[in-house]
């Protein structure tokens, strides 16, 4: 297998939508999940680059290993649910501190799930098909919830999270670009969410390449130095 240009690792608590997420956009459907042990993986082609997407386990005793999943990362995904305000400030308590193994330019993405049970989802009338949310399917329509989570909450960790890693905001995409609602069940802005993240890792990509090839040395093209006569010592 070959091995892959670049990694992007989701990190939350259990519950938020972590492994929903990863299989509606790679797999297209949103399947009864359970909580995942330690971490699983899949390989993403983009464009000519393989990006592999790390899912991490919630769990507090699973905590550990996060660290280890994130060594390297060009980006990591922070997932709430924009249901349970206690779900984004765990990003910052308990989930931010394993970011420390990323790599030094490593793109932060924070991501709302689970859009599709709140108050305004039903108001604006969303589904995955744009129809008003229960005509299709025939079920229950299972009741709303005020969203917890506003904007400014998550933009406000944003700036945290760059202060953490002591990043200049002019140097960074903006916190707009940055901060996503999604819905896995439905697919809502999943794909707007990974695509966007692989375009920006891309760069990142390409600069290790270089650095790579100018660390490369050209046996062919070597020169020994030229030998002068031993002389006395000085």
């Amino acid at each position: 297998m070959r091995k892959p240009d670049g990694k992007i690792v989701l990190l939350g608590d259990m519950n938020v939508g972590k492994t929903s997420l990863l299989q509606r956009y790679m797999e297209r459907r949103f399947p009864d999940t359970v909580s995942t042990v330690g971490g699983a993986f899949y390989l993403k082609q983009w464009r000519s680059y393989n990006i592999s997407i790390w899912d991490t386990a919630g769990r507090e005793q699973f905590h550990g290993l996060g660290s280890m999943y994130c060594r390297g990362a060009a980006a990591v995904i922070l997932v709430y649910d924009v249901n349970h305000l206690q779900s984004l400030q765990e990003l910052e308590d308990r989930f931010l501190g394993l970011t420390d193994t990323a790599s030094k330019d490593c793109l932060f993405a924070i991501v709302g799930n689970k859009v599709d049970l709140t108050e305004e989802w039903a108001l604006e009338g969303w589904d995955k098909e744009g129809s008003s949310p229960g005509k299709a399917g025939g079920g229950c329509v299972q009741a709303k919830v005020p969203k917890q989570v506003q904007l400014e909450d998550v933009l406000a960790l944003y700036r945290k999270i760059l202060k953490y890693k002591m990043l200049d905001e002019k140097a960074v995409p903006a916190a707009e670009q940055m901060c996503f609602e999604t819905s896995a069940k439905t697919g809502y802005n999943v794909d707007l969410l990974f695509e966007t993240l692989f375009d920006m890792v891309v760069p990142g990509i390409l600069q290790q390449r270089a650095e790579g090839l100018a660390q490369t040395v050209d046996i062919t093209s070597y020169k020994p130095p030229k030998r002068t006569r031993a002389g006395c010592c000085a």
